[in-house]
């Protein structure tokens, strides 16, 4: 176990060896047809899209990936919230446009919806792509009135390895670099997300991910922990590996023991991708706790 504190002292993210937390931790063999899941994330990203107002590639920093697409909110009254989406892959894989699902259901609901675009590994070290979301974090901030966005009422999502750059974003102590309030993020919502790292070092995933555990350990949103202020969504798929449960069931206790307000939708009938398509629909259970917690309701 590599998570400190009591809280989460019972719940194993390392497992019994190596073949075993490789199981653990793949995301793309916990289900029958990974292609088809992709695709569902395209053609609802693809219809979204077509649904919608949006800007597309605007660019946050200078490298190719460093890009976003934003869609406002157009029937909001004054100023509309953000929702900022980061999406999965491993940190290796997926893009922006596929990412998009959620788009029509929340810009409906009065919520402008960022999806960002960030520099993938091996090509980029994992602190230079949560370097890249910081900026993008920092770009929308400063140029949130230009787009009707209010820049006191800014969410970070993501699912997967999204989840932990959504968490990254929530950690504290780093936001006065970039020029913005510490509290510039006032939820969050993550989705399968990965916040202890460490035992991804003694895995595959290392192949591409190329850290030694004590820097996955300064890269872990699990000990970076959002400021109590903060409101927290958290959501697994009933049909995932414990690896993936045992990691949002961890960073839960943790951020609870601290005193930061966790909602945790439960769900038994989703898997590690097409949990994200519950964002896709506006009756859903996590769309409504969602749009709930951005509306202070």
């Amino acid at each position: 176990m590599t998570t400190d504190g009591p809280a989460c002292h019972a719940i194993d993210l390392v497992f019994s060896n190596r073949a075993e937390r490789d199981r653990q931790y793949n995301a793309r063999a916990s289900v029958e047809n990974y292609e088809a899941c992709v695709q569902e994330y395209a053609d609802l990203s693809k219809f979204a899209r077509r649904q919608c107002v949006g800007v597309y590639d605007l660019k946050y920093g200078l490298g190719h990936a460093e890009r976003l697409d934003l869609f406002p909110a157009p029937q909001a009254n004054g100023l509309s919230p953000l929702l900022i989406f980061i999406h999965g892959g491993y940190w290796r894989a997926q893009t922006k446009e596929n990412s998009a699902l959620m788009a029509k259901v929340f810009t409906d609901a009065g919520i402008a919806v960022a999806t960002l675009e960030y520099p993938l590994l091996p090509m980029a070290t994992l602190g230079e792509t949560v370097r890249a979301v910081r900026s993008a974090l920092a770009w929308l901030h400063q140029k949130a009135a230009m787009f009707g966005i209010d820049a006191k009422r800014i969410y970070a999502s993501g699912s997967s390895a999204g989840g932990h750059l959504a968490g990254m974003l929530m950690a504290p102590n780093w936001q006065s670099e970039y020029g913005l309030p510490a509290d510039v993020v006032k939820g969050g919502l993550g989705l399968s997300g990965l916040y202890d790292i460490q035992p991804l070092c003694d895995t595959h995933v290392n192949d591409w991910l190329r850290l030694y555990p004590e820097q996955a350990r300064r890269l872990s949103p699990m000990f970076q922990l959002p400021e109590k202020h903060t409101q927290l969504i958290l959501a697994v798929g009933g049909k995932e590996t414990q690896g993936f449960r045992n990691q949002t069931a961890a960073y839960q206790a943790v951020c609870e023991s601290q005193g930061v307000r966790v909602t945790r939708v439960r769900d038994q009938n989703c898997n590690h991708f097409n949990l994200l398509c519950e964002l896709a629909r506006e009756d859903s259970e996590l769309t409504l706790a969602t749009v709930a917690m951005i509306n202070g309701d």
